[in-house]
């Protein structure tokens, strides 16, 4: 790539050194940016939303303007199926959004991102990576999504209540919040829970008041929400993988020249690196700073729940038969390389 570069910006000079002096802000100034929004639900605060904003900086800088994507977090536009939904219309539009929402249009990639699959980030990246993840992507681009990038994470989801979770036996009955999602409620009822779907900014109101008797989040979202202020322990559960892709019109990637196109890949790469690293490191200092602020960690019976949720991967017809084993030959090819 770095030879294809060299050769394309040697023939821009060879060309421009033909042209008069005169004629070269002309040139510069006939070349009007694209503009795209990128949509997405993180606030502003959340690593995710700050490594994303710094990606389409850099983005700017190296591509002189021509590439110019603004991030709107906080759900400021159309999020979830609605954000899909722009890009698949052929939109300026970049969305960003968990695999769940890819799998409206390509049912397995839903599955990805199911329940208890990932023991560590590693395995979910070299998932990524693999033929058959390559050939979903394939399906997703004929369905108008091209999968730019699917690299990024926010953490494990764990339980967050106010009691040891250890089994099954410790969940029955227990009114866990989780989002409106077909996924997280059938997982959170084969886990032993009553979940109890409830907007995320009523969450905090919701368990201080006795209405849920906890929820599923990532040690990032207890600590960056003050949740840890109404309940008091997280059971590290694991259940899920919290990640998102970053997804493009087919259209409107083939508008950008293949420099533009290298520079947009390369940069949502090394974004990724930065925000795995990142993530890494907060994981670590959050649980401290979570412990010191009186919560209590604990390990679970993984096995149970193992088991237990194996049945949620039957639930989904529109998945491909199998695909519950599917992915974990996968897995066990990149554990055993590991």
């Amino acid at each position: 790539m770095k030879k294809l570069l060299g050769t394309v910006i040697t023939s821009a000079a060879l060309l421009l050194a033909g042209c008069g002096e005169s004629d070269k802000p002309e040139a510069a100034a006939t070349a009007d940016p694209i503009n795209i929004n990128m949509s997405l639900v993180f606030s502003q605060n959340e690593l995710l939303t700050q490594e994303l904003i710094k990606v389409t900086d850099k983005i700017r800088e190296r591509s002189e303007g021509s590439v110019n994507i603004k991030v709107f977090p906080g759900g400021q536009l159309p999020v979830y199926k609605d954000n899909l939904e722009q890009v698949v219309n052929g939109a300026n539009w970049i969305a960003v959004e968990d695999l769940t929402y890819l799998g409206d249009y390509v049912p397995d990639f839903a599955a990805l991102a199911g329940p208890m699959l990932y023991n560590t980030y590693d395995e979910y990246l070299a998932m990524m990576d693999t033929e058959f993840v390559a050939g979903l992507k394939e399906k997703a681009e004929e369905k108008g999504i091209k999968v730019l990038n699917a690299d990024y994470m926010f953490g494990f989801r764990h339980m967050i209540t106010n009691k040891e979770i250890v089994n099954s036996e410790d969940m029955k009955g227990m009114r866990i919040r989780v989002p409106q999602s077909q996924l997280f409620i059938s997982t959170l009822s084969a886990m032993g829970a009553a979940p109890a779907s409830l907007p995320f900014p009523e969450t905090y109101a919701g368990v201080q008041q006795g209405v849920v008797d906890g929820l599923e989040g990532s040690i990032l979202t207890m600590y960056s929400t003050k949740i840890y202020e109404v309940a008091k322990n997280m059971s590290l559960t694991k259940h899920f993988l919290g990640t998102v892709g970053i997804y493009i019109s087919p259209k409107l990637w083939d508008k950008f020249t293949p420099e533009q196109q290298q520079i947009i890949n390369e940069e949502l790469e090394a974004g990724a690196l930065s925000n795995t690293s990142e993530l890494v490191k907060l994981d670590v200092e959050y649980t401290q700073k979570l412990e010191e602020l009186g919560v209590t960690f604990n390990e679970v019976n993984s096995e149970e729940f193992n088991q237990l949720t194996a049945d949620v991967y039957n639930q989904f017809p529109a998945w491909s038969e199998g695909i519950h084993a599917t992915i974990m030959q996968e897995l066990e090819t990149i554990r055993a390389a590991q």
